[in-house]
């Protein structure tokens, strides 16, 4: 693997770090954003280009394939839907990768593609940090992330600035890769159960015609309450699905905390649970909302 140092990674021009952000949807144009906005060079690619392309106006650079968006970049940012999805993304840009780049990769992409993108990074001189997020839409639009981070101490500082620009907190899980995106499985499969738990109470409530709204006001200022679920019960009282996480996506990422559980001695009840769950609210045509959408799961 090849040694870097800060004057290395540093631009020829300035001393701004060049990054290429590869994925702009809700969480990728909003980190894109915020480094552009925190001084950073940023270069981006989205498969749907005209995604990028708005990112324009806020000093984003834009290209029209990986390669070029990585060319002469120092770090690399994926963002990316899924493992095949990043996997696809940087395969496409390794023409113009340099070698030794830092490469962060947020996605949520579960343990097995974890441990083959670094097979990737290994093999291609690209050091990489496994670094998937906590938080959705609106968290990384204040740049308020929390990063989990897994990656070797030599090269950590530059990785921290990026972290620092794009979250409110960075927990260094391990100096390997894949501890983080294992740990992010976890996560979610609670940030599953906190979902489902309300909309399910929610929809009891009203089914046994007792107003909703009350379920709220009793648990409000108890040891039951929390941000999470004031957030999600107002959303649901509302009828407002505006989407941070997609019921889609809760689709893939309960598949990946299902399939990682193989052959262990763990069977996850509540997430294969909330996996039927959010499988009935894509059948019924709202897979794009957000997960909050639980409450439409129905019989």
């Amino acid at each position: 693997m090849n040694t870097y140092n800060q004057e290395h990674l540093m631009t020829d021009n300035n001393s701004r770090l060049s990054i290429a952000v590869l994925g702009t949807g809700l969480i990728g144009a909003a980190v894109a954003r915020n480094l552009a906005h925190k001084g950073f060079q940023v270069r981006a690619w989205n498969r749907s280009a005209e995604k990028a392309q708005r990112l324009a106006i806020d000093g984003v650079q834009p290209f029209d394939n990986p390669a070029d968006a990585v060319r002469d970049a120092a770090i690399v940012l994926t963002v990316l839907k899924d493992g095949q999805a990043v996997i696809d993304a940087m395969t496409a840009a390794l023409p113009g990768l340099r070698r030794g780049a830092i490469w962060l990769q947020l996605s949520t992409v579960g343990g097995e593609a974890i441990d083959t993108l670094a097979g990737f990074a290994a093999d291609n001189g690209i050091v990489l940090y496994d670094s998937p997020v906590q938080g959705t839409r609106q968290p990384a639009e204040q740049g308020k992330l929390t990063i989990l981070a897994s990656g070797p101490d030599n090269g950590r500082d530059t990785a921290q600035s990026v972290f620092d620009a794009i979250g409110q907190r960075t927990i260094w899980v391990s100096d390997k890769p894949g501890a983080s995106s294992r740990l992010k499985l976890a996560l979610n499969a609670f940030v599953f159960a906190l979902t489902h738990g309300t909309a399910e109470t929610l929809a009891i409530a009203g089914a046994l015609g007792i107003d909703p709204a009350l379920v709220i006001e009793a648990i409000t200022g108890g040891p039951l309450d929390s941000g999470y679920f004031q957030g999600k019960a107002a959303a649901i009282l509302k009828g407002d699905y505006a989407t941070s996480f997609s019921v889609e996506n809760g689709v893939k990422d309960a598949r990946l905390v299902v399939e990682a559980l193989a052959g262990t001695d763990i069977r996850a009840d509540l997430v294969e649970a909330g996996l039927a769950r959010f499988q009935r609210v894509v059948a019924a045509g709202h897979g794009e909302m957000d997960i909050a959408a639980s409450f439409l799961a129905g019989a």
